[in-house]
């Protein structure tokens, strides 16, 4: 048996990847663990546990944090020497991070194999390094090995050990929204996507995009419901209405068997009154779907969305007149794009009848297409480093630092713009403000409040005891988003 800390900086929300390797993990006779760094004394922890893989899931923006925690953590463990792993976006998009000190291996993709052959490993007392998915350091050499075929059957999977979790986090276990996921992947070509780079890289004639079975989904959450409170479910598949016969069923099912609401991703070009109506008839209660810019030609021919803006505005009336609420996603400074090309966007969001307009600021994410675009190009003002891991602090695209400013600033206006079109020409104004504490504090605090009002009573309505908001007040106001 081996021993795996799981070593994680916080936790907003259930973490699916985790989840889903710790399941795997228990389920061939390992022992995994937790540790919150942001709240408890992570080095203490392993030293207490002697793990034998120390485990991190990091975004771009975050490595710095998680290699310098790693350090750390070795340096207390002295001879147990354990395998210090990364995995998720940053390891898959960025393997050779693993050339940093203290790193032994990194995880490309699918790890629910791969963390399982590494354990097995581990616990018979030998190490090969020739695991697919795997990148390791080995006799003073780096042994790239290449990718596994994908999990297709997603049934097969145990359930996600949500335990992992809900017995280190309150905050999530009592929230009566929870996350699920109900299947990988996405058929669309998106330039700044995970997805489409990931499958271009290593699975070029791989059919994109599958899902759970329905009854697969159905038992999850009922296990959930059963054990935890849950008034509303978070689908975060990033598109949830691929498949028309897939969505009948789960339409049949869920509220004769679940009967909780639930919100999830959808694509413009995709929403139907058909399946409006299946969304509906199933519980949806509010969904999201990318706009990202109102600008055709940056939509088109930078992002590749191939969508027009008449899909998008159609999409979201029909939402609208069924009583969904549609919020969005929406990217700010893009390459090539103007100020007046985020006011577009805008724009757009108010003509689709969004509720909530979340606005990002372009992040050039080593591996994607456009991030790929950026570099050839020189178009970065600043290294792999300066990424932020959440996108919403900083623009990196070079352009002047007027237009910059302002294009960062409108990002914290972005969604009260939307909602108060009156307010557009006091927006361009405050906008040409420089950054300072005094003005970016007031403006993070607007956006905020907003950001909460708008989401707790449109996007995730539920019954709210006052001392189940109040946990969710500080718990919102402590995020970074």
């Amino acid at each position: 048996m081996a021993r795996i800390l799981w070593v994680e900086k916080q936790i907003d929300y259930e973490p699916q990847g985790m989840m889903s390797l710790s399941a795997v993990l228990k389920q061939a006779g390992h022992e995994v663990e937790l540790t919150v760094a942001g709240r408890e004394d992570a080095v203490a922890v392993a030293r207490r546990f002697q793990p034998d893989i120390l485990a991190y899931t990091v975004l771009t923006g975050s490595q710095r944090y998680y290699l310098e925690l790693n350090r750390r953590i070795k340096l207390a463990l002295g001879d147990r020497e354990p395998m210090a792993v990364f995995g998720g976006p940053h390891a898959t998009f960025f393997p050779d991070v693993l050339e940093e000190p203290g790193l032994d291996g990194v995880c490309l993709g699918e790890g629910e194999g791969a963390i399982v052959d590494l354990a097995n490993q581990l616990s018979n007392g030998g190490f090969d390094p020739h695991l697919p998915n795997w990148w390791f350091k080995s006799g003073g050499q780096i042994v790239k090995n290449p990718v596994r075929p994908l999990i297709r059957d997603l049934g097969s999977l145990p359930m996600p050990d949500r335990s992992l979790i809900y017995d280190h986090d309150e905050m999530t276990r009592l929230s009566p929204v929870k996350v699920f996921i109900a299947g990988r992947g996405c058929p669309y070509r998106c330039t700044y996507c995970f997805n489409h780079a990931w499958y271009s890289t290593h699975y070029p004639h791989e059919k994109r995009g599958y899902m759970r079975p329905v009854d697969s989904v159905i038992a999850e959450a009922v296990w959930v419901k059963e054990r935890y409170p849950l008034e509303q479910v978070i689908f975060v598949d990033d598109l949830f209405i691929l498949f028309d016969d897939w969505l009948a069923e789960f339409a049949e099912k869920w509220p004769r068997e679940v009967g909780v609401s639930f919100f999830c991703n959808v694509r413009a070009n995709l929403v139907t009154p058909e399946k409006v109506a299946l969304l509906k008839k199933a519980g949806a209660t509010s969904v999201s779907m990318g706009i990202e810019s109102g600008s055709d030609r940056v939509r088109d021919e930078i992002l590749k969305r191939r969508m027009t803006a008449e899909a998008i505005v159609r999409a979201g009336q029909l939402l609208d007149a069924a009583g969904i609420a549609a919020s969005s996603t929406n990217m700010l400074a893009l390459p090539t794009a103007t100020l007046a090309d985020d006011f577009a966007t805008m724009q757009l969001n108010r003509a689709a009848k969004i509720k909530y307009a979340h606005a990002f600021l372009f992040q050039p994410y080593p591996g994607t297409e456009l991030g790929m675009f950026v570099q050839d190009y020189d178009l970065m003002d600043g290294n792999l480093e300066d990424i932020s891991a959440i996108a919403w602090d900083k623009s990196l695209f070079k352009r002047g630092p007027f237009e910059r400013r302002q294009m960062e600033n409108l990002q914290r206006w972005f969604a009260i713009g939307v909602e108060f079109p009156w307010l557009e020409p006091v927006i361009r104004l405050a906008i040409r403000v420089p950054h300072n504490p005094i003005t970016d504090g007031l403006y993070w605090w607007l956006h905020k409040v907003f950001k909460g009002y708008a989401i707790g009573r449109r996007i995730h309505p539920f019954r709210r005891d006052l001392r189940t908001t109040l946990r969710q007040i500080i718990h919102f106001f402590r995020m970074g988003t």
